[in-house]
């Protein structure tokens, strides 16, 4: 703990994924120590504060200022994780950097420490390869935004401490996210391997002229987007199967769904491709700085979030029971 007596996390890097958790441990009270040679670190964690503050629960009340008097900045890894009860790292996706970088921590933080990644693509055992207690590990992979989407991918590997990963999915908890344990490791994880999925064929189906990229974002906002939203894609296709649910959806339609997924396109990340994608992009949100956009995508994604808090328990079932309606 902190003199305060608040837990102090170190969070490694002021990049994207690190600004917005930093803003959420400052949004639930915590001290955090940034570690960052940027010699403008303050003035971009300010600015991040003012960016994505806003969109916490309750964050129309937090002055950034404020938050930034729980903050220091520590260029020096060693010194930044040496009192830390909680490590968040968000390097770059470097299996050599982040090798030396778990070494350098695991020597310096303190044993109790707990000691997370957030790392998109690598696992815990590769990571830990060159520390002396690797079993302290564990990846915390975040849902960009970390700040305003709940999920965090929690993933152990075999050197990992069981309890290690307890700690993390109780800590996360303690700040509003939902953490989900991998039941094995694998690389990539599950929310990226499923994005990874639509994005393929979102990229075909606009490089073959079916639609436009602004269609496509429309199609998924306005049917699947929104029914995900709600439930999941399982959830989703028993409903789809009546009363029998999946088993007869699949009875019925896993012949063609097979056909199907072989239709699927396989678009090559060719200079031609990135460079028409890269200029349909820019002419669709080029016009908005960076920063601008951030706030829009977080408040929808907030909105969203608190309607569905709204309707969490059976009452608005109740009341359309009332109306003689169905469930």
């Amino acid at each position: 703990m902190s003199g305060s007596g608040r837990p102090t996390v170190a969070v490694i890097g002021a990049g994207t994924i690190g600004l917005g958790w930093i803003t959420l441990f400052l949004g639930h009270g915590l001290d955090v120590r940034v570690n960052s040679r940027r010699p403008e670190a303050r003035s971009v964690v300010l600015g991040g504060l003012r960016t994505f503050a806003p969109t916490l629960p309750g964050g129309a009340g937090l002055d950034p200022e404020e938050l930034l008097e729980r903050v220091t900045f520590e260029p020096d890894v060693a010194r930044a994780v040496a009192d830390a009860d909680v490590v968040q790292e968000n390097a770059p996706e470097d299996l050599l950097l982040k090798q030396e970088l778990f070494r350098l921590v695991g020597e310096e933080a303190p044993e109790r420490a707990l000691l997370l990644s957030s790392t998109s693509t690598l696992l815990p055992d590769a990571m830990g390869e060159r520390m002396k207690d690797p079993g302290r590990l564990v990846v915390g992979h975040p849902f960009n935004s970390p700040h305003i989407v709940p999920l965090v991918e929690v993933v152990g590997g075999e050197r990992t401490d069981p309890e290690a990963v307890e700690e993390a999915v109780a800590f996360y908890r303690s700040v509003g996210r939902t953490p989900v344990v991998l039941r094995r490791p694998i690389a990539r994880f599950v929310a990226n391997r499923l994005q990874s999925a639509l994005l393929q064929e979102s990229i075909h189906l606009v490089r073959e002229g079916v639609v436009s990229m602004e269609e496509l974002d429309t199609v998924v906002t306005r049917s699947i987007g929104l029914r995900w939203a709600t439930i999941g894609p399982f959830h989703s296709f028993h409903l789809g199967g009546g009363e029998g649910g999946l088993r007869k959806w699949l009875g019925h339609l896993g012949v063609g769904l097979e056909k199907s997924w072989a239709e699927l396109g396989s678009p090559r990340m060719t200079e031609e491709t990135i460079d028409a994608l890269g200029s349909e992009a820019e002419r669709l949100f080029g016009g908005k700085d960076y920063g601008r956009l951030c706030l829009e995508r977080d408040v929808r994604h907030r909105a969203v979030l608190d309607a569905l808090a709204a309707v969490e328990t059976d009452e608005p079932v109740k009341a359309v029971e009332a109306d003689g309606g169905s469930s």
